[in-house]
């Protein structure tokens, strides 16, 4: 299966991609093609230092964001890609894009979803009061960090947590739970019904 990684910044989920990729983790799974949409982000780099074809599309390039997922569309065509992982790529996709690649997008969301979606997950959770927030690797669809869930790591908020201290240890989970759930998808062996995802080759998933 080849993947195609959308990413927005500095590119710590795909790192712990292309590390999992070296260590044959992935497999049979490939990161063929990294696409950023914000030029000269550190994402950028570590995608070139692995040896990774890369891509800049600048959203802010295009009229309407229609024109933008279509220039998308276009490169993740003409490089035959199977599937996208989002990892950090901070642009929502419309219906359109989500239809091309039906339970093969995925993405990686610093909370234990439902809760706290969109921006800044993990200072909605200190804000909140939560005393245990995650990670949640899903299906993504046509809403915010809505989509059908793959898996989900718990992490405990401590009393002196503010949103970085929170997020760097959200982050470890993210780099372990990412690339899990990339292989299983690569291996086929996810079974979406509904809302729910069933793993394939696990007790009581076909």
């Amino acid at each position: 299966m080849r993947f195609a990684v959308l990413v927005s910044g500095s590119g710590t989920n795909l790192a712990a991609l292309i590390a999992a990729e070296a260590a044959g983790e992935l497999a049979p799974g490939e990161i063929a093609l990294v696409i950023s949409n914000r030029p000269g982000v550190r994402a950028i780099e570590r995608a070139e230092a692995a040896g990774k074809d890369v891509a800049v599309i600048d959203h802010t390039s295009f009229a309407s964001r229609a024109d933008f997922e279509q220039a998308l569309l276009d490169r993740l065509s003409a490089t035959s890609i199977d599937a996208v992982i989002l990892a950090g790529f901070m642009r929502i996709l419309t219906s359109r894009f989500v239809g091309a690649f039906p339970h093969r997008i995925i993405n990686t969301h610093p909370a234990l979803c439902p809760s706290f979606p969109g921006i800044n997950a993990p200072a909605q959770a200190v804000e909140y009061g939560v005393r245990i927030t995650g990670c949640t690797v899903h299906f993504v669809d046509d809403g915010v960090d809505t989509g059908p869930i793959i898996d989900q790591r718990s992490v405990a908020v401590l009393e002196d947590d503010d949103a970085d201290s929170l997020h760097k240890r959200i982050q470890k989970e993210e780099h372990e739970l990412l690339p899990l759930a990339a292989r299983l998808l690569a291996q086929g062996r996810l079974r979406v019904s509904g809302r729910r995802v069933r793993i394939a080759g696990e007790s009581g998933a076909d």
